[in-house]
């Protein structure tokens, strides 16, 4: 009688081993010398309009988000100003922004509420800024590592890619990754990992196609397999 075979089994393919403190310092390190003063392209003149900045850019481009709030901040720096200022006209300033109806009334409502329960400053608490209407953890820790200079870590879709992608803090979520982020990363690099790691995923470790060939950190990075260049 012919043996009969049993169908092969598919091999399973290697996983990236995970990263090591050693090589994420290197990361850092290497990121570090290419961006020695790394900061948010959004523009802002205090921590108010950074606040407002940052929430209206949900959805939204830094570019997108400067091109409107130009001629707003000029007009409305302050809680005060924006108030006064109104829905109609916040609306009207920000319609080329998605989701502008809610946002205009998301930066009114801060407005009286930074106003009213925080004297017209902005809170520099976590716990305090993310009672504030449209505000999630994100954005309170991008205000509270870009006004107030805190180690903190705002993980958006570009910092989760490149931080699963590397395997620099894999994670399911993005409070997986955060949390992920601020036990390996050194002590030394926690107030610019943030804005390292956007920048990074933003210009070359882009969602669609990384640009391994041109990647500074490729050495250390776990993805596989590298995307060659183009042809020329």
């Amino acid at each position: 009688m012919a043996k009969i075979s049993s169908p092969s089994r598919p091999r399973k393919t290697a996983r990236p081993r995970a990263i090591s403190r050693a090589d994420a310092a290197a990361i850092f390190g290497t990121l570090s010398h290419i961006m020695p003063e790394p900061k948010t392209e959004l523009d802002y003149t205090n921590p108010f309009t950074l606040v407002v900045a940052v929430a209206l850019s949900a959805q939204a481009t830094d570019v997108g988000v400067n091109k409107a709030t130009k001629r707003l901040f000029a007009q409305a720096d302050t809680p005060e100003k924006m108030l006064a200022l109104g829905e109609d006209a916040v609306r009207e300033h920000i319609k080329t922004i998605g989701l502008f109806r809610n946002k205009a009334k998301n930066v009114i409502a801060l407005s009286r509420m930074i106003i009213e329960e925080f004297g017209g400053e902005v809170p520099q608490t976590r716990d305090e800024l993310v009672r504030l209407p449209g505000v999630g953890r994100k954005t309170a820790n991008v205000v509270l590592n870009e006004a107030f200079g805190q180690h903190t870590i705002a993980v958006d879709t570009h910092i989760f890619r490149v931080s699963n992608r590397t395997k620099l803090a894999p994670g399911k979520t993005p409070d997986q990754v955060e949390e992920g982020l601020e036990r390996i990363t050194p002590p030394e690099y926690l107030k610019g990992a943030h804005h390292w790691l956007i920048l990074h995923g933003r210009y070359v470790c882009k969602a669609r196609k990384p640009e391994c060939w041109r990647c500074a950190i490729a050495q250390y990075c776990r993805f596989r397999p590298k995307t060659p260049p183009p042809a020329a």
